[in-house]
């Protein structure tokens, strides 16, 4: 059994963000390219955002700190600090309203 604290994950993932020039910082906390499931604390500075991809199974987006807006075609979705957000099948991105942590939930499609 692994555990961590998801609280210090994204303290650290937040410094990190603030101090890149990409504006942002990331880690996969659980699974990877040999499981179905993967989850990934994600860090935006303000302003930034993850430009539009195509969404590779199953993902949700729980909202750990701060604001973001989801964007497809079709609509946008905004969440907060406890807000889940499911990510459509279809091309998004994502933008940090203010300084803000996600956990990016996916099970990608075998």
């Amino acid at each position: 059994m692994q555990k961590f604290s998801l609280d210090a994950k994204v303290r650290e993932h937040v410094q990190h963000a603030a101090a890149a020039a990409s504006g942002r910082s990331a880690e996969t906390v659980y699974g990877g390219a040999e499981h179905v499931l993967r989850q990934t604390v994600v860090a935006l500075e303000a302003g930034r955002s993850l430009t539009e991809h195509e969404n590779p199974g199953e993902a949700t987006l729980l909202v750990l700190r701060g604001r973001v807006r989801l964007h497809s075609t079709d609509a946008s979705w905004d969440g907060m600090a406890g807000d889940m957000i499911v990510v459509p099948p279809v091309r998004h991105s994502l933008e940090a309203l203010e300084r803000s942590a996600v956990l990016l939930t996916v099970a990608k499609h075998q």
